[in-house]
């Protein structure tokens, strides 16, 4: 069995007349966190949406666990047991958490449907979930939303956890919370691709990385060997982790 779950290999990406990506190639190891970093504008955000067919890859390979994805739609991409958390997070504000879950729970018709195991498991990383079963999804916090969000794309077991920004505009409290939260999910066995631009968290978290500038990327490698070389973060990223 491969240890690389998903290869992209010189994937272009159009968005009407705009070339986004430029032949991005990027690996990430079954069972590790992989962060992809960047500068505002390097097509990070672009490449996920790519990867979960919400664009299409105008040339390249797409592979998931040695299968070709690259030209299947979002819903059998999904089916895959791949789950997508979108910097927007894609709540349904006008319903409940707890409709939230349901309608992330493909097996489950109603709440008593859900895997109680697993949402005890999901309780524990994020109790606000719990605490707000009841309540409006447009009534959380932004932190609460983030935390409701990933627990939609876990409510199922999943082998790939795609994930935007999960930080973003959260207090410190609330990353310190998401730290924590994705530290297990990881021990669990999630293999997980991040995009994240709080350093701070990427280091605490990271396996591998990769660093994308202009459609493509230009720096692949481990997260520890990034962030012991402050002359390679300054080339890459323009600061010092």
């Amino acid at each position: 069995m491969s240890d690389i779950l998903l290869k992209l290999e010189g994937v272009h990406t159009h968005i009407g007349a705009y070339h986004i990506l430029h032949g991005v190639d990027l690996q990430v190891p079954r069972g590790q966190l992989t962060l992809l970093l960047g500068r505002n504008g390097a097509g990070k955000t672009t490449t996920l949406r790519t990867i979960m067919g919400l664009w299409s890859a105008s040339q390249g390979c797409i592979t998931f666990d040695g299968q070709d994805i690259a030209a299947l739609h979002t819903p059998a991409i999904a089916a895959r047991d791949i789950a997508y958390v979108p910097e927007n997070m894609g709540i349904f504000a006008d319903l409940t958490v707890k409709e939230n879950m349901l309608l992330a729970a493909r097996q489950a018709r109603r709440a008593g449907d859900m895997d109680e195991a697993r949402l005890q498991w999901i309780f524990q990383l994020f109790p606000a979930v719990e605490k707000f079963w009841n309540h409006p999804a447009g009534k959380l916090s932004g932190g609460q939303k983030q935390m409701l969000a990933v627990s939609r794309a876990i409510v199922e077991p999943r082998r790939l956890l795609i994930v935007d920004e999960p930080s973003k505009g959260l207090a410190p409290v609330m990353i310190a919370n998401m730290i924590a939260a994705f530290q297990q999910l990881k021990a669990s066995g999630v293999t997980i691709l991040l995009v994240e631009q709080n350093i701070n968290f990427a280091k605490q978290l990271g396996d591998s990385v990769a660093v994308m500038d202009n459609g493509r990327v230009v720096h692949a490698g481990t997260m520890q060997a990034l962030a012991g070389d402050e002359e390679l973060q300054q080339s890459l990223l323009g600061l010092a982790l």
